[in-house]
């Protein structure tokens, strides 16, 4: 015969108590992935490197420009971060299909017309349009990373559907990489440090 002591007993009114769970800000390597894949994508558009390489881009692309992004988003996600969440995500799944379409373009005999890309950066620059709106409530640094894929995305579409120049797209393109390491810089810093070391600039719009 088993004996359960009084001390074994679990009273009904015992609870248990969930800690929460405390989530780091993953925007800087969000913002660090576009920076980077932004400034591998410029370094051609701007003439810097051979155009006969853009094979290379591919690993930058898809691991900077996509996965890091793919990670901050999802992890913006837990944090209940709609912004955040939203914009990474979906510029991280514009950088694989950047990546795959860089693939198929030099890897593959696949005939195509590269104005269907357009038609896709088209979609993009309304989705970044729709996030540059809503950035007016973050702070003035993200509203000026967005602002600078809107002109780089704009400066895109005709090069790829008339042949135009992307000279001035790469020149946008060199401006998102910079204010997004500076936006990166900032937010890892002033968390780190818990309190403002660089300027972020207050929103612009409070509803």
């Amino acid at each position: 015969m088993i004996y359960m002591t009084e001390k074994n007993i679990v009273k009904p009114e015992t609870t248990v108590t969930k800690q929460p769970m405390h989530i780091a800000d993953p925007a800087p390597l969000g913002l660090i992935g576009l920076a980077v894949a932004a400034l591998v994508l410029a370094s051609t558009d701007l003439g810097l490197v051979s155009s006969s390489a853009k094979s290379l881009m591919i690993p930058w692309v898809l691991f900077f420009g996509a996965t890091a992004q793919l990670i901050a988003g999802t992890t913006e996600f837990k944090r209940n971060n709609i912004f955040g969440a939203t914009v990474f995500t979906t510029y991280s799944m514009t950088m694989y299909a950047i990546a795959l379409t860089l693939f198929i373009t030099i890897f593959t005999n696949v005939e195509f017309k590269i104005a269907h890309y357009a038609f896709g950066l088209i979609a993009i620059l309304v989705f970044s349009l729709i996030a540059t709106i809503a950035s007016l409530m973050t702070n003035k640094m993200l509203f000026i990373v967005l602002i600078f894929v809107d002109l780089a995305v704009i400066a895109l579409i005709p090069h790829y559907l008339y042949g135009i120049t992307a000279f001035p797209a790469g020149v946008f393109l060199l401006c998102v990489s910079v204010s997004s390491f500076y936006t990166a810089m900032a937010i890892l810093l002033n968390n780190m440090a818990g309190k403002t070391i660089l300027p972020l600039g207050k929103s612009f719009w409070s509803p």
